[in-house]
């Protein structure tokens, strides 16, 4: 349910962007606003052995997700991948191979990410994937040539080095504010323990969980192709 009305509501502000938004219930108007909003992302997946189990616990508890997917492993689990879309998260390019794109040359950079977009609109059709750059990095130029957003992150509890349940939950429950995009890994179980422990917490709070492009698009900001965005309250 809360899910349904976080996609009401963003179909009301594209529909009526110059009213606002919000939906009734129960007589009242309900809508989730800016301060109240934060946004979970995870890169490197997916793996059947962890996504899918972090997949049942954001359906739990009505909570929206952003994953970056490598292509590699994409292949390998297509059913994760449709599984994502049908489920109300989005998916986004974390390019081929986990490819450092600073450090590439244009022409391979270009390559990863146009192999890993092919992938998802053969597995999920037409869209725009956006993409997050392994490592938050990118060439010196090669964003003019991205045809879609890309997204970093800000509070990373660096859940890749420690591999620590309770230290990436105080880590991110230290850091989280309104609009926040955080950064996990579902492909360590102890990061998909600790997503479902911070989603508790912060609903608790009051936060509603959405998608990268929900919380942007909630916050007024139509995304720009080749910007880099690190919060959802813009760039």
């Amino acid at each position: 349910m809360r899910r349904l009305l976080i996609l009401l509501i963003l179909l009301i502000c594209l529909l009526v962007p110059s009213r606002g938004a919000g939906l009734a219930v129960n007589g009242e108007v309900e809508m989730p606003e800016p301060e109240r909003l934060i946004a979970l992302t995870f890169d490197d997946g997916p793996r059947e052995s962890t996504t899918g189990r972090l997949l049942d616990g954001l359906r739990e508890r009505g909570a929206s997700a952003t994953f970056f997917v490598v292509g590699e492993e994409a292949e390998k689990n297509p059913a994760l991948i449709k599984r994502m879309i049908a489920e109300g998260h989005q998916v986004g390019n974390h390019t081929w191979s986990h490819v450092q794109l600073e450090k590439a040359t244009p022409t391979v950079a270009l390559q990863e990410i146009m192999q890993t977009d092919a992938l998802l609109k053969e597995l999920l059709g037409e869209g725009t994937y956006w993409l997050r750059p392994p490592y938050g990095l990118i060439g010196a130029g090669l964003e003019k040539k991205i045809q879609v957003p890309m997204v970093k992150w800000s509070v990373d509890p660096r859940d890749w080095e420690s591999r620590n349940t309770q230290k990436v939950v105080q880590a991110v429950l230290k850091d989280a504010k309104p609009n926040s995009i955080i950064l996990l890994h579902d492909i360590y179980p102890t990061s998909v323990n600790a997503a479902l422990q911070i989603v508790d917490a912060l609903q608790a709070k009051g936060y509603w969980f959405v998608t990268v492009e929900e919380m942007l698009r909630l916050n007024g900001i139509t995304p720009e192709a080749g910007v880099l965005y690190r919060t959802g309250a813009g760039a």
